[in-house]
């Protein structure tokens, strides 16, 4: 078993997976609990995780995220996870007023990333994507108006071997005591 630091360097975003491969649903399960299990501010859980695997239906999301050269990978997905933003409970929505901090934003983004980190534990591949057609993605999953798809996560089995993390130093990055 990795290590939660073993899990953050392993993980990366696939951009090519094997065409065919599936996700057994009790391993797509577990990784959106984890996503579930996220924090959020004042326990607002602002989200709404749409999970698709039915491969005709995959093939009308796929035409809906790839554009303009972007994102052709994801015809060999075996998931997506659409992340949706939904309407947060009164504190987190008054703290992020006063605060001038979108707070479900940042859930969201907390989400995605425990996500991604049970998607390594489970030995699948996976991808954030932003670049999308939003409204017919909306179409297509029946989300209702007033609600945004704020990210979608593709998931598969990795085509590729792991590739070398390139980060800024961590002196470069990281303080302490003042900035």
């Amino acid at each position: 078993m990795k290590s939660f630091l073993e899990l953050a360097q392993a993980r990366q975003s696939d951009r090519a997976f094997v065409a065919g491969a599936k996700i057994e649903r009790e391993v797509l399960e577990r990784i959106v609990e984890a996503a579930r299990m996220a924090p959020s501010a004042c326990n607002g859980q602002p989200w709404h995780f749409t999970v698709v695997t039915d491969e005709n239906i995959l093939a009308d999301y796929v035409k809906a995220i790839v554009g303009l050269g972007m994102n052709k990978f994801v015809k060999d997905a075996a998931a997506l996870v659409l992340i949706t933003l939904e309407s947060t409970n009164f504190s987190s929505r008054v703290g992020s007023g006063i605060k001038d901090k979108n707070f479900p934003l940042m859930d969201l983004g907390i989400a995605t990333a425990y996500m991604t980190l049970a998607a390594e534990d489970e030995g699948v591949g996976s991808c954030i994507l932003g670049w999308f057609d939003e409204k017919r993605i909306k179409e297509l999953a029946g989300i209702p108006n007033g609600r945004r798809v704020m990210l979608i996560v593709a998931l598969g089995v990795a085509a590729g071997a792991k590739r070398r993390k390139v980060r800024k130093a961590f002196d470069e990055v990281v303080s302490y005591e003042k900035y």
